[in-house]
């Protein structure tokens, strides 16, 4: 349900290119960093949200969602299951068409929210790992 293979499909290759990755910092040690790294690999803008907005891979960062001054398609969570819920909402509010929590973050509330404001949604899988299975 929450890692539906035609969702995951239709995230990866039909709604945009724009990712707004949340938790993404210059840490290499992060698997954000690279994540993110590997989405750019496959064409993917990625846009790095973090409190302290660093450039990332390239791309400017920013503090949170709604500080993106362009329209986001995809808002991929690296954040702790505690925190991700809020930041669903906002990737709601900020209208991205869809949300991706990364593997281990996992809210069904905030899954249910999302998916009843008519967004897709992954949850608990890593696109990294999504992408080379649809080649």
């Amino acid at each position: 349900m929450y890692g539906d293979p035609a969702s995951i499909r239709k995230i990866l290759t039909g709604l945009g290119d724009t990712w707004a990755v949340v938790g993404l910092s210059s840490n290499e040690r992060r698997a954000a960093y690279g994540v993110a790294e590997a989405l750019q690999r496959y064409g993917k803008r990625i846009v790095p949200v973090h409190p302290r907005a660093e450039t990332v891979h390239g791309e400017k960062g920013y503090a949170s969602l709604s500080e993106i001054p362009f329209p986001v398609d995809v808002v991929d969570v690296f954040v702790n299951s505690t925190l991700a819920g809020p930041v669903a909402d906002e990737a709601v509010a900020i209208g991205a068409k869809a949300v991706w929590f990364q593997l281990g973050v996992v809210d069904e509330e905030a899954y249910h929210r999302v998916r009843e404001a008519g967004l897709e949604m992954v949850m608990d899988r890593c696109p990294a790992i999504e992408l080379p299975r649809l080649r």
